[in-house]
């Protein structure tokens, strides 16, 4: 799931700024776009949302 969020803010021309991985929580997070605006969070089963 994360290589097709990496591929859709790809697509988008949105630069991808952090992507960590946190192994106590068990998830990716990605922050991306020109001024760090688009953050998501994607959790072990691979459901992804935006969060603040």
């Amino acid at each position: 799931m994360a290589i097709f969020v990496c591929q859709l803010l790809s697509n988008l021309y949105q630069p991808i700024q952090v992507f960590r991985y946190d192994q106590k929580l068990k998830t990716i997070y990605i922050q991306a776009g020109v001024r760090d605006e688009l953050a998501i969070v994607i959790d072990e089963d691979g459901i992804w949302e935006f969060v603040q």
